[in-house]
């Protein structure tokens, strides 16, 4: 697995993941019959983990689209 986001992006990455993870699991506390507070907390953690990892999958995927795309215009 190759990293394909930089350091500060990672940063901010974490911080934002871990905010949504807070924020959204005080909100399930209050009113743990809604899913929707489980989805977000779901989000948050994805996107704090593709900051500790420092690879995110979309990215990935768009990085490696247009080259793709080429090859079978070409080909």
């Amino acid at each position: 697995m190759k990293l394909n986001i930089s350091l500060i992006n990672a940063v901010f990455r974490i911080a934002c993941g871990l905010t949504i993870m807070s924020a959204a699991s005080a909100k399930f506390t209050k009113k743990p019959w809604c899913r929707m507070h489980l989805f977000y907390i779901f989000m948050g953690a994805m996107k704090a983990g593709s900051g500790i990892l420092r690879f995110c999958p979309v990215t990935y995927m768009f990085q490696h689209s247009d080259s793709g795309n080429n090859e079978h215009q070409n080909g």
